[in-house]
């Protein structure tokens, strides 16, 4: 039963409990307007303490094609954060007017401690470089659509892994499935942090490899994860020019990848994938934005307990 929790971390839920959305919201992708009237009269907050596009119109297109409203602000200056107003406060004033709520925020934790406070189900759309659950949730979901299965899978993950928090989300995610391998793709300054390493592949017995070209992986992976290359993550700008070109994904690299190898990106997108690729049938990244919107409708149903 999901009514009434909040969705802090990815591994809040259960891989049953998580089923439960992706079948959910397999049933809205066919049938939308089954489902456009199941939340009238419920009221979604938006607590965005950090500015987003992709994430919160997601969420407000979301509650909105269930039939519901959006109420909150966009950014910390428009909110009395901006007068010295705890979160605690906040989040219990929000639980006085709306339903349920969705907040990203710049402090790691600050949603879970929100969460403490809340009378209504609290969803974490993003803090600091901790955690973005929902963004995990539209990779599973993309991956299950796609491939239709969450296991039995190479993954290739590349890029910025060092700071990137949606890899290390996926990563967790995707370790909790068997027989998943992980190909991780990224310059020496940008590996996968120790405690990944340590915690949750070295723990688990997850088998990894890690590579600094995506030539080398990517004739071997049935998804590839681009994220971007950071150049105000180097110390010197020397090092930066050298591997740059070596993370842009073009026509060129994927004539190399399988033939229903997958590319995915959690958006936004600068240079790291060429735009000659759009037109390719394995690129997902736009279909995995519209995904994206189905979770979170199939979360909010559960968690409002309007579908149980």
């Amino acid at each position: 039963m999901l009514t009434g929790r909040h969705l802090i971390e990815p591994m809040d839920f259960t891989n049953d409990e998580l089923n439960e959305i992706f079948d959910l919201a397999d049933e809205m992708i066919k049938n939308p307007q089954e489902y456009a009237h199941i939340c009238d009269g419920k009221l979604l907050a938006t607590l965005f303490f950090e500015p987003s596009t992709r994430t919160r119109l997601s969420f407000e297109a979301a509650i909105l094609r269930l039939g519901g409203r959006v109420i909150g602000f966009s950014e910390p200056s428009s909110s009395s954060a901006a007068k010295g107003e705890s979160i605690a406060d906040t989040i219990r004033t929000i639980g006085c007017y709306a339903d349920i709520a969705v907040m990203r925020h710049p402090k790691e934790g600050a949603p879970k401690l929100a969460s403490t406070y809340s009378n209504i189900p609290l969803i974490n759309a993003g803090d600091g470089g901790h955690h973005h659950p929902t963004q995990t949730l539209t990779d599973l979901l993309t991956i299950r659509s796609i491939k239709k299965r969450l296991s039995n899978l190479t993954i290739g993950l590349c890029g910025d892994l060092k700071f990137g928090r949606t890899v290390h989300s996926l990563i967790k995610a995707m370790s909790r499935y068997e027989n998943n391998r992980f190909i991780l793709i990224s310059p020496s300054e940008l590996s996968i942090p120790e405690y990944i390493r340590k915690e949750v592949l070295e723990k688990n017995n997850i088998s990894f490899i890690e590579v600094e070209k995506i030539e080398d992986a990517v004739k071997e992976v049935d998804i590839l994860y681009m994220t971007r290359v950071q150049r105000e993550r180097f110390f010197n700008e020397e090092d930066y020019v050298r591997l740059k070109d070596s993370y842009i994904l073009n026509a060129e690299k994927m004539f190399r990848a399988k033939s229903d190898m997958i590319v995915m990106h959690p958006l936004p997108r600068v240079n790291e994938i060429s735009y000659e690729i759009d037109k390719d049938p394995r690129a997902c990244y736009f279909k995995q934005a519209k995904f994206g919107m189905f979770v979170r409708m199939s979360l909010m149903a559960k968690l409002l307990g309007v579908i149980k």
